[in-house]
């Protein structure tokens, strides 16, 4: 099997993280006789110096053609103030591909300093609308000033959106531990979050096996650091999923070990959930755990499930060998993790 997948390395520590990732899936497909052709192609700061633009109609273009792709980190922040302004390229290929599901999973590595040992969970995200302005609107954004004094950002919040991402929460936490917790601020937006809230349970009757419990974000933030490892999926509105799974990430031991992936029923982009890391970028010290293992996430979606679950075991096996980055207690650079990631792979092979 061979796979066309897009690489785009971004910004910060982007351009050392994901060939980082790129290493590890080569090693991990060809353990299982399958191989990748990789498309490099433009995006963050360098595409706005060779392209004029963080996003080029090429890069768009190319990546409808392949199979999936891994997008590193950008600081869209750094850029200039004309492409400040626009969506930025995480956003917009969210927005243009309508990959509605960001499925965000916080997993403690054995013997790392995490905060909440034995956490394993999954936080489910919709990612199209709720109170991310530069989602919830066919055009333009949903936040805007009426006058110089007034600002005002809508949060939208419809059937069918909410409807898929609960199935897909609910598919999730079968294959699980068949707990799937409801996250929402229903007591106080009880139009928005409450319609959340109903249809998600309406759903989730679907699925008799499953218990459902649900909570209010406030309490939920709580409930993770105090018992996170009682928890499975949590499934929540774009925000309060971008929150939780920064939380929950930390929890785990690191933000440097949480991954992500979006997607819809016909594309998928893995991203780690970290930012470009401006301050510690071109030093070889990042932490590509989860870029890795967010392309761990994307070879599953495709149905390399062998060449995900090996990748997940290298990663294991390396950090309980002690070969673990600063972020998680130890000395080794990028590079240094990724070559022991890829040799456990070729070992267990």
């Amino acid at each position: 099997m061979s796979y066309r997948l897009g690489v785009l390395a971004g910004d910060g520590i982007g351009p050392e993280i994901v060939p980082a990732a790129v290493q590890v899936i080569d090693a991990a497909l060809a353990a299982t006789g399958a191989t990748a052709d990789w498309v490099p192609l433009p995006v963050g700061a360098a595409a706005i110096e060779t392209h004029g633009s963080a996003l080029p109609d090429v890069t768009v273009e190319a990546l409808a053609t392949l199979d999936g792709w891994l997008l590193g980190p950008h600081d869209s922040a750094s850029y200039p103030a004309e492409h400040r302004a626009q969506l930025n390229p995480s956003g917009f290929l969210r927005k243009h591909f309508d990959l509605f599901a960001n499925i965000r999973p916080a997993q403690a590595f054995d013997g790392t300093p995490a905060l909440v040992p034995g956490l394993d969970l999954v936080v489910v995200r919709e990612n199209t609308e709720g109170f991310y302005a530069d989602r919830s609107t066919y055009r333009g954004t949903g936040e805007y000033m009426p006058t110089p004094d007034v600002a005002i950002a809508m949060g939208i919040f419809t059937r069918p959106a909410i409807e898929r991402i609960a199935r897909q929460a609910c598919e999730l936490a079968l294959r699980r531990r068949q707990h799937l917790t409801i996250v929402h601020k229903a007591n106080v937006l009880r139009t928005t979050t409450g319609f959340f809230l109903e249809i998600c349970r309406a759903v989730a009757a679907d699925y008799p096996q499953l218990e459902v419990d649900d909570f209010h974000i406030d309490a939920m933030t709580v409930h993770l650091v105090r018992r996170g490892a009682d928890f499975d999926v949590l499934v929540t509105e774009n925000m309060f999923g971008d929150i939780l799974s920064d939380l929950t990430g930390e929890l785990a031991g690191s933000l440097g070990i949480a991954p992500s992936i979006n997607a819809s029923h016909e594309r998928a982009m893995a991203q780690a959930a970290h930012g470009s890391a401006p301050d510690i970028a071109g030093r070889g010290v990042a932490n590509p755990t989860a870029m890795i293992a967010s392309g761990a996430m994307l070879l599953d979606w495709l149905g390399a499930g062998t060449a995900a679950e090996t990748i997940t075991r290298g990663l294991r096996a390396a950090v309980a060998d002690g070969v673990r980055t600063a972020d998680l207690g130890g000395t080794a650079g990028t590079a240094e993790f990724a070559a022991a990631v890829v040799k456990t792979i070729d070992d267990l092979a």
